[in-house]
């Protein structure tokens, strides 16, 4: 049964307890670039609710050494100079969009005077601050000792991390991409029900699975063809693959088996039918 929260679309929250360890994995480093704080939260899948993940992310944060917490701020810009293309950094600096030219000069000389004293970049929770506010605590901090701004930038660290955590929460999940096929068995002019299909996909990075060259395949689900001849219940195929393949175990006169591999695209339905003759076969994309 799904695991589900009423603090945020269940879909999305079900995506991330079923996602591919390396799809939850990157979804997690635009949050956090700490390989340990990401690792932590997705072995601890699957999550009963918001609340939980969210402890367990402050958990993972209180946790963090000294190379996590590199790590994690290697990711963050300055106060009032995001990256280019950063959207999640602007949004999140957002109280410095109308500074004056004043204060943006004092914060860029008051950032470098902190990245003097303490070697690493000013961290802050800047939602919902202004550029005075902001300016104000990076005074404020200047004058902490290296062990009292330590434990202050693992309190703002949990903070953004958490409210990351939430708004990707909060996000659509996204599409699934599935597959369903239908054979018709064209010598008999009628669907070909009770047949044996077997639906895989690459166990590897999927490089060369479109052409089958060198791909080493795991099942993914086994069904049986409806009297319509249909499986339309396959399971959705994990976020990553670029590739399935479907067998059908069709034991006719000539070929005891069909194969064929396709490649697949993100969040789309794959319909893949059958069109079978004793000494012959066609397979293709329908609708």
């Amino acid at each position: 049964m799904p695991l589900t929260s009423p603090s945020a679309p269940p879909t999305r929250l079900d995506w991330f307890n079923n996602a591919p360890e390396r799809t939850a994995l990157d979804a997690l480093h635009d949050i956090c670039a700490a390989p340990s704080w990401a690792g932590a939260l997705v072995s601890g899948r699957p999550y009963p609710g918001v609340d939980r993940l969210l402890a367990a992310s402050d958990a993972a944060t209180a946790e963090l050494d000294a190379t996590g917490i590199g790590q994690a701020l290697a990711a963050h810009p300055p106060i009032g100079a995001p990256a280019p293309g950063d959207p999640t950094s602007a949004r999140e600096q957002r109280g410095m969009a109308g500074a004056t030219p004043e204060l943006v000069a004092e914060m860029h000389e008051l950032n470098l005077a902190y990245q003097d004293r303490f070697g690493q970049v000013f961290l802050i929770c800047a939602t919902g601050l202004s550029g005075e506010q902001l300016r104000d605590a990076l005074r404020a901090r200047l004058d902490h000792t290296s062990g009292e701004e330590g434990e202050t930038v693992r309190t703002e660290l949990a903070k953004i991390n958490r409210l990351r955590l939430t708004r990707l929460l909060a996000t659509p999940a996204p599409a699934a991409t599935t597959v369903s096929t239908h054979i018709l068995d064209t010598a008999a002019g009628r669907p070909a029900a009770g047949v044996t299909v077997e639906l895989s996909v690459p166990d590897d990075d999927g490089e060369h699975a479109a052409t089958g060259t060198g791909t080493r395949w795991t099942v993914h689900a086994t069904a049986v063809t409806d009297p319509d001849g249909r499986c339309k219940e396959l399971p959705p195929l994990p976020g990553t693959v670029t590739a399935a393949r479907l067998r059908f175990a069709v034991s006719g006169p000539f070929f005891p088996e069909v194969t064929t591999t396709f490649a697949v695209r993100p969040g789309e339905h794959h319909h893949v039918p059958l069109l079978l003759s004793p000494f012959g076969y066609s397979v293709y994309r329908g609708s």
